[in-house]
């Protein structure tokens, strides 16, 4: 296998421990699990849960989004987890391109960013924080946890441009998360994944087949998801199915139409995703993500690692997420 770690990034449903060591079994060196609330569940409680059912395999959150939750429970949360998995435990950041524009917000500005996590670093580091314009600190003396802090946690941010850059060094990242490709930016950093999604075509599967659309249908429909939420209707209309899914999603008032454009979001394929689908989105698959021959994912990575990925965080989606895994670790290995 190429040289790079293979990580793996669900969303915090219940099964995410029993696929956690799934995945370590076969190999995988890290898991995150998305801060996505308005899908039901909870993303400290899955990671805790799957700190108890692994052994090896890195945890942390793929990315908090710091409008969620106040910094001394993120900070709380991260404490509580190191003392199930020591030595085990990463942190990342992020904006919120899901978590908040499902909420019809736009993402957080990164001088809030940089005041969050300064706090949650200096909590984390049994200092006193200002949050808010008053003193804050973790209460621990006296408790089971007093000799815990200081704690040092890798964090890893994902913030791609100049602003996002320049504050992650200011933080003391050890690394940056892209989409899709290795950015300019990550060139700096110790560790540089890149999040991929799509799938392994079995032998002779067309792309539009039905087990393809039953797994990978809802990562084409997140490229219009991102395409509405970046550029606006008149994007979407230009790519396959959008005029089909923009007939749908517009059937919602206006006021409320982000909540049908993220409903099902990576998990189950929404109205919308579904009529696009038919329409032809199929089309978006190949080019946006790692989905083709095993031949084909194996050159795919091949390429990220050669343009200096160190990591590669396969996010698994459909029915069956152990096949996902087993399949995208055999092209890793054939890379």
């Amino acid at each position: 296998m190429t040289d790079v770690e293979l990580s793996v990034g669900l969303p915090p449903t219940s099964k995410v421990p029993e696929l956690f060591t799934y995945a370590e079994d076969l190999g995988y060196t890290q898991g995150y699990v998305f801060d996505t609330a308005f899908q039901g569940d909870d993303i400290w409680y899955q990671l805790h849960r799957a700190a108890e059912a692994t052994t090896t395999l890195r945890l942390g959150p793929g990315v908090l989004i710091p409008s969620q939750r106040h910094p001394l429970v993120n900070a709380a949360q991260t404490i509580s987890l190191h003392q199930l998995a020591p030595g085990r435990v990463t942190t990342s950041f992020g904006t919120g391109f899901s978590s908040r524009a499902a909420i019809g917000r736009p993402p957080i500005t990164w001088s809030y960013m940089e005041e969050y996590i300064s706090a949650y670093q200096k909590l984390l580091a049994g200092e006193t924080a200002q949050w808010e314009g008053a003193p804050l600190r973790m209460l621990l003396r006296g408790t089971a946890w007093e000799d815990v802090l200081p704690l040092r946690i890798p964090l890893i941010m994902s913030g791609m441009g100049p602003k996002g850059d320049a504050v992650s060094r200011r933080l003391g990242a050890e690394g940056m998360m892209s989409l899709f490709q290795i950015t300019p930016a990550q060139a700096a950093y110790e560790r540089r994944v890149v999040v991929v999604m799509g799938t392994v075509l079995d032998d002779g599967e067309a792309v539009h087949s039905d087990r393809v659309r039953d797994t990978v249908g809802v990562v084409a429909g997140v490229q219009l998801h991102f395409a509405w939420t970046l550029q606006g209707p008149d994007a979407v209309l230009e790519m396959p199915g959008g005029k089909e899914w923009l007939e749908i999603v517009n059937r919602s008032p206006e006021r409320e139409r982000h909540l049908a454009v993220h409903q099902g979001h990576l998990l189950r394929m929404s109205d919308a995703d579904a009529a696009a689908w038919r329409a032809g989105s199929h089309a978006l698959l190949p080019g946006n993500t790692l989905t083709g021959s095993i031949q084909e994912v194996a050159a795919a990575i091949r390429t990220l690692v050669d343009d200096g990925a160190t990591e590669i965080q396969f996010q698994p989606t459909g029915p069956d997420i152990p096949r996902e895994l087993d399949r995208f670790m055999a092209a890793a290995h054939l890379a």
